[in-house]
């Protein structure tokens, strides 16, 4: 992994982005690569928001990898800060490498850095394989979620 950098993303890493967003079955479903608008609005918010960090990984140029990092300051737990990992995708030619890995880990040694006291994620009940993924980098399975589609 020498030639591989993770760095903040730019405007023009989107379209990669989203290709890796919209490159399984459920982002398939959700994810519209063909209408760049709504993601670079989406990138402007996060570019603008301090407690967000939306990431690639390169190599050789290539983005091959991103995450976002999302910081929350809570009164919870004696007024601590979390960090929540979201958006974790892996180019398909670089699955199995060791890449999704090294990019959790980045998020995790962010996190301390930031003074974060818990990191968490969430993973669709589905994806059973990324399920076992976050259980072997630390993650353990603790609480049950719940989402309303507005």
């Amino acid at each position: 992994m020498n030639d591989l950098e993770i760095r903040p993303a730019l405007a023009e890493d989107v379209p990669a982005i989203v290709a890796m967003l919209a490159d399984d079955p459920l982002g398939a479903l959700r994810e519209s690569p063909d209408d760049p608008a709504p993601y670079l609005a989406a990138f402007a918010r996060l570019a603008d928001d301090p407690n967000q960090h939306l990431v690639v990984a390169t190599r050789g140029g290539r983005v091959v990898g991103t995450l976002q990092l999302t910081i929350v300051p809570g009164l919870s737990r004696r007024g601590a800060t979390r960090s929540i990992i979201e958006g974790v995708r892996i180019h398909s030619e670089e699955r199995g490498s060791g890449l999704g890995s090294r990019l959790v880990e980045w998020a995790v040694e962010e996190s301390h850095r930031l003074e974060c006291v818990l990191v968490q994620l969430t993973s669709d009940v589905t994806r059973t394989d990324a399920h076992r993924f976050y259980e072997r980098l630390g993650f353990e399975a603790s609480h049950v979620g719940f989402k309303l589609a507005l």
